[in-house]
């Protein structure tokens, strides 16, 4: 008699316990970033001892908006706020690509996700950094075919 609800105790709580562990696996997360804008710099190639190569260039992105409105006059004044963005292309292929045809004042769209991390600068003060790893980069017009 009392081992039946034991039992039947202990398979509950197993139950329940082994329903956390699957919803945990199951549980998903997503860091996804999406960048349209201009490239600051010309790309710069860079290899630590024993790590891998990585491409890293500058982007901008703009945000514009409407200050202020003046029915008299029907005047607005619109403001804009850059944001620079460090970009760093580890993936072989599309690092190579990066790397040669990426320019400075190119327009591009970048895919990827957002790394948090730090580093000592040539002072050995820690700094943190905050750098868009790219997976996808399209090329959507060049400064070169812009002008002609």
């Amino acid at each position: 008699m009392f081992r039946r609800p034991v039992l039947q105790v202990l398979h509950q709580f197993v139950r329940h316990e082994s329903e956390i562990a699957s919803s945990l696996v199951l549980e998903r997360s997503l860091n996804r970033v999406q960048l349209l804008g201009r490239v600051g710099q010309d790309p710069v190639l860079r290899q630590a001892e024993g790590k891998n190569p990585v491409t890293i260039f500058s982007l901008a992105t703009n945000e514009m908006w409407r200050s202020g409105e003046n029915e008299e006059y029907q005047m607005v004044d619109i403001s804009q706020k850059t944001t620079w963005h460090r970009i760093s292309v580890f993936r072989p292929g599309l690092r190579d690509v990066a790397y040669q045809y990426v320019k400075k004042g190119s327009r591009i769209y970048v895919e990827g996700k957002v790394d948090y991390g730090e580093y000592m600068d040539k002072n050995n003060v820690r700094r943190q950094a905050t750098t868009i790893i790219a997976d996808n980069i399209i090329f959507l017009s060049d400064q070169t075919k812009e002008k002609a």
